[in-house]
């Protein structure tokens, strides 16, 4: 922490907790990978590298929405909470389609509804309902184009983990389904297995996120000039920089502006062209603003 004298203390905290998340991120998703994966020595192809791996943003990246969302309609599914906070979940994901990127302040709103929602809960009961409401809700909203980009990462021999700020149980579920190695996602402090309603850190957001990559990649020795990054969000440029092959998905504004500068590859599935097209609105990107849009004006008419 020597390092981090020159900052003031208010940067050193908001570091040291961007450190403590990501290592504890770190740390849980190398815990989550069966031992058969990690210590067996994978067959690589001609292109493959072992030193190489590829990092995946989930929200907006690999899925279509916020995946907190999601599980937040699956929980009320199951009477975990009512409608009022449904409702502010609903808010939450049509401000973050409208925007497209992810918002602190809502970020921070979302992080307490489902830290106070799960308080109590065994850790092993929210797993296995993770399972079910990715079945639900989450299977249908995965980007066909991301997948296939993912894939050709494990065809070449490399790991490949999902890097989001949603709950670390969640992501692994989701990682697991789509036959990635593992996730990186927030871990929820929890004692004898069932939650405290605490964070360990702070949300894998932003600089956590380059902080969890940069810990992982240390203790799996990758060689993160060699690795590659997908993300949508401007806010993910710290973890798309650590790397030596950036990609902008379905990019927000900022980071299609910053992309452009660095000469990073963009790659945007909104759209209903190639893949490798971009800029070019279509009538799916269209529909999905005018939905977030009716739905944020029918939730603001509500509160008045």
């Amino acid at each position: 922490m020597a390092a981090l004298g020159w900052l003031t203390p208010r940067r050193r905290s908001a570091t040291a907790r961007s450190v403590l998340a990501g290592e504890a991120s770190a740390e849980a998703a190398r815990k989550s990978v069966p031992d058969s994966v990690s210590d067996a020595e994978p067959e690589f192809p001609v292109l493959g590298d072992v030193q190489a791996a590829a990092f995946f943003d989930l929200d907006n990246t690999v899925m279509q929405g916020a995946s907190l969302f999601h599980f937040g309609r699956g929980l009320y599914k199951r009477k975990f909470f009512e409608t009022r906070d449904l409702a502010r979940f609903a808010w939450q994901q049509a401000w973050f389609r409208l925007a497209g990127s992810e918002d602190p302040e809502h970020m921070q709103e979302a992080r307490d509804s489902a830290l106070s929602i799960v308080k109590g809960h065994r850790v092993a009961e929210l797993q296995s309902i993770g399972e079910e409401i990715y079945d639900e809700y989450m299977a249908e909203r995965i980007w066909p184009g991301t997948r296939a980009l993912a894939q050709a990462h494990l065809d070449a021999g490399q790991k490949v983990w999902l890097v989001t700020a949603a709950p670390v149980e969640i992501a692994q579920v989701i990682a697991r389904r789509l036959g990635l190695t593992g996730a990186l996602g927030t871990v929820a402090e929890s004692v004898d297995g069932v939650y405290t309603g605490k964070l360990v850190g702070e949300p894998l957001h932003g600089p956590a996120k380059a902080e969890a990559v940069r810990a992982l990649a240390a203790a799996e020795g990758l060689d993160l000039s060699r690795c590659a990054a997908y993300s949508d969000s401007h806010n993910d440029i710290p973890m798309l920089s650590l790397v030596g092959h950036p990609y902008a998905i379905n990019p927000d504004t900022k980071l299609r502006k910053h992309a452009r500068q660095l000469d990073w590859r963009l790659r945007d599935y909104r759209t209903g062209r190639k893949a490798a097209k971009v800029g070019i609105p279509a009538a799916a990107g269209v529909g999905a603003v005018a939905g977030g849009t009716a739905a944020a004006i029918a939730l603001h008419k509500r509160r008045r």
